[in-house]
């Protein structure tokens, strides 16, 4: 798929890759109906174009594309953000400062509330524009913090009203002398939030990524979601520096990117820049599947090795690393054998957790996916991560894709009647399940199952959280929950939201 980066507007997932927040049913026949050659498994005359949804009346929440490219944005350094927005649209800055903290910390950096400023759009600037308020806001925004770039994200008002952000931007970047990215991340365009992460990297790979004079062949870029650098131990034994870029920035380390030998993505919900990388600018990306369990880890590092012709070096470092974890990973398997696990992520990311449980010995019949995109950016069929689970570990009967909706994950985890739940943030379904008196395992940063070593943290994780089912016991017993008791009976997620007759 060719991806247009001339146009300042990226197409949506929705658009591009198909992407639905709907559906229940095995893993495996949403795998077959992804290919788009079988056409939809419910009937609908799509002559096999599109994944047919299933559908809900309502939802009770939801999150915004909008609040994920404005967090990327903020979290790069020495970037303000500008929000063109009304004041509500701010509110996830709280959250985006706890986040940037953190990574402070953990990297080093000055220790630093990250910088902002929203127009705070009111009445007046719904009817008549609020193109006057944005130019200053961006001119305020460049004398208050003196950064090297500015980042203009637009919101469903501004969408809404069809301000000129574009035409804005450029005639005060003109006059100031640094990048004025826009970011069209309007919340209404896409039905679900992973679209932001496209808005964000499109703008980086429009305007922050040069075209490099020469290569550096020994350096590797890796498009995590934050967290630890767990890259380096596996790429270093193979002569390989690592380029981290998303989930924390430095300028340099994003222009550094065409300069790669390659790319790698540690969720394919973040292969858009990837994608970009290689079509303009002739850095390949390395398709293999995700490193989620042994296997997979030992093939991920031979692609690596392929394209960057350290094939010499890496058997040795994959012998080296089984032979590491083995004494650990048998414990492991025998303490985890039989237990029933629950995994709730998007996309990739609950496939890869899936893959790490099934490694472990852990039985997995149930998983929560926020959404599921049937194809990638780059079209190539080794990044089917659902379809790699199910080749390589079967199938998973109850595979519900729904956008974190609280009633649905109840029913969810009334058939599941897991030991454990395994997911992403902590968020509904950690607070969910642990309302429902199941042990929870909250991961905020998905680098902690990748590879050998991840397989290991997400054992001992489990077995810490296996000993306090009392607490949880008793936490479901001083809790309750605004359904009527039909509801709370139910085990299909999306069985007709009426009260039977």
């Amino acid at each position: 798929m060719v991806l247009n980066l001339k146009n300042p507007q990226v197409e949506t997932r929705d658009q591009r890759l198909g992407t639905i927040t709907q559906w229940d049913g095995r893993a495996d026949q949403l795998v077959r109906d992804s290919v788009f050659t079988y056409g939809c498994s419910k009937g609908c005359d799509n002559g096999g174009r599109r994944l047919c949804e299933q559908s809900s009346p309502f939802q009770q929440a939801s999150m915004c594309a909008e609040h994920i490219a404005v967090t990327n944005a903020t979290i790069i350094q020495e970037s303000v953000v500008v929000q063109h927005s009304p004041i509500g649209c701010a509110a996830s800055q709280s959250f985006t400062a706890r986040y940037y903290r953190d990574l402070a910390a953990r990297r080093g950096w000055k220790l630093e509330d990250p910088k902002s400023i929203c127009t705070n759009l009111g009445e007046q600037d719904m009817v008549f524009g609020g193109v006057e308020r944005l130019e200053q806001t961006i001119r305020d925004a460049f004398e208050r913090h003196d950064p090297r770039v500015i980042f203009v994200a637009t919101s469903c008002a501004t969408g809404i009203i069809g301000d000129d952000v574009d035409g804005a931007a450029k005639r005060v970047e003109d006059e100031i002398g640094i990048p004025v990215v826009t970011l069209h991340c309007e919340g209404f365009k896409s039905k679900h939030w992973s679209s932001g992460w496209d808005v964000i990297e499109h703008g980086i790979l429009r305007r922050l990524v040069p075209h490099a004079p020469q290569r550096q062949p020994d350096l590797i870029n890796v498009i995590h979601l934050g967290g630890p650098d767990v890259f380096s131990p596996l790429l270093n034994p193979l002569g390989l520096r690592v380029n981290l870029v998303m989930g924390g920035n430095t300028l340099e380390r994003l222009a550094q990117m065409s300069e790669a030998a390659a790319t790698v993505t540690m969720c394919f919900v973040l292969s858009y820049l990837a994608t970009g990388l290689e079509q303009e600018f002739g850095v390949p990306e390395v398709k293999a599947p995700l490193p989620y369990g042994l296997d997979a880890t030992d093939n991920w590092l031979r692609d690596i090795a392929r394209l960057t012709g350290t094939e010499d070096k890496v058997e040795a470092g994959i012998a080296s690393e089984r032979a590491r974890i083995a004494p650990e990973l048998a414990r492991l398997r025998k303490a985890l054998k039989g237990k029933r696990g629950f995994v709730a992520a998007g996309a990739a990311f609950a496939h890869g957790l899936l893959a790490d449980l099934r490694e472990l010995g852990v039985d997995v019949d149930s998983a929560f996916s926020f959404h599921h995109d049937p194809t990638t950016d780059s079209g190539d069929s080794q990044q089917d991560s659902l379809g790699h689970l199910v080749d390589v570990w079967g199938d998973v009967p109850n595979y519900t894709v729904s956008p974190d909706q609280h009633f649905q994950a109840h029913a969810a985890l009334q058939r599941a009647r897991p030991d454990f739940v395994i997911c992403r943030h902590s968020g509904t379904m950690a607070v969910l399940a642990g309302r429902m008196g199941i042990p929870v395992l909250p991961i905020f940063y998905s680098n902690d199952g990748l590879g050998y070593e991840g397989l290991l943290t997400i054992g001992r994780a489990i077995l810490r959280v296996l000993p306090r089912k009392r607490f949880y016991d008793d936490v479901a017993a001083h809790s309750s929950f605004p359904y009527q008791p039909w509801w709370l009976a139910e085990t299909d997620p999306y069985a007709a939201i009426a009260e039977p007759a």
